[in-house]
């Protein structure tokens, strides 16, 4: 199959990396210093020493009928990019990213034939255009609204499975992860954990996003985070207090601030009551 990759950070180049090595035919677009690493080394390079040749290119070609376009930019990024998108003659293109918002937009953007949408689960850094991943499998598996991709990543060794209320899913997840976010980018910073005060008022906002998703009519999805949702503010603490500690998370930190800012930004936009709590752990 013929796949382009748009956003080639950590996330966009673990699947390159993964699907070029099953066989498929990977184009990675890139921009900036990301552009000039690929273009440079000509292939998905990885801490190991791992090599996956790839295609490079700095804009979507509109006229490949691409089998897939898979969108891993940040929510932030992504409006610069729609309009590539819509052009394209892709079959599929699929976003994944953190994100709040509904679908409406980017459903109508690229059409509803095409849409499609996942969020993986993958902790990935570059260092100087070299890949360090970790894949998760089930029971944490990468989830997808699309059957037939969700089988295609599995047999690239990205485990994947389908949700039928990925909207759900996905706001669950930012009310859970943004103050997840912001507590191991406070530890990265000092290189140690939250306090215990901090970590309390972490879990409060975990709480409220809680609240919040369930007040706009979605549903806490899917069954951890449901039992997470039920948990009293001091276990949820001593969960973000410990997490804080873990050498990975300390360093999954370095990606700063910004996209749990972006992801407080539209709760609260979207919630129909004030959010103290989001309020208060905003950076």
């Amino acid at each position: 199959m013929k796949i382009a990759i748009v956003g080639p950070g950590g996330i966009g180049s673990t699947f390159a990396f993964q699907l070029e090595q099953a066989g498929h035919d990977v184009t990675v677009v890139a921009r900036g210093r990301r552009l000039e690493q690929l273009q440079r080394d000509g292939a998905i390079v990885t801490a190991t020493g791992k090599r996956a040749p790839v295609q490079v290119a700095a804009a979507l070609d509109p006229t490949t009928p691409w089998d897939l376009v898979l969108v891993t930019v940040l929510v932030s990024q992504v409006e610069a990019v729609l309009p590539a998108l819509a052009a394209s003659a892709a079959r599929t293109i699929m976003f994944m990213f953190n994100t709040f918002e509904p679908f409406d937009r980017l459903r109508y953007t690229v059409g509803e034939a095409r849409f499609a949408f996942g969020f993986p689960a993958i902790l990935a850094s570059l260092d100087d255009g070299v890949l360090t991943t970790q894949i998760f499998g089930r029971p944490v598996s990468t989830t997808v609204t699309d059957p037939s991709w969700a089988k295609v990543f599995t047999d690239a060794g990205i485990a994947s499975v389908v949700h039928p209320d990925m909207e759900s899913w996905l706001r669950t997840h930012a009310a859970f992860v943004a103050p997840v976010m912001i507590a191991s980018a406070r530890a990265h910073e000092r290189r140690a954990g939250v306090s215990w005060s901090e970590a309390v008022t972490l879990a409060r906002a975990v709480d409220e996003g809680f609240r919040l998703v369930r007040r706009l009519g979605n549903v806490i999805t899917p069954a951890p985070m449901t039992v997470a949702s039920r948990l009293p503010t001091p276990m949820t603490a001593a969960f973000l207090w410990a997490l804080t500690r873990l050498s990975a998370i300390q360093r999954s930190g370095a990606a700063g601030f910004g996209e749990p800012r972006a992801l407080i930004d539209a709760m609260t936009a979207a919630s129909p009551d004030p959010t103290p709590a989001l309020q208060a752990i905003r950076p």
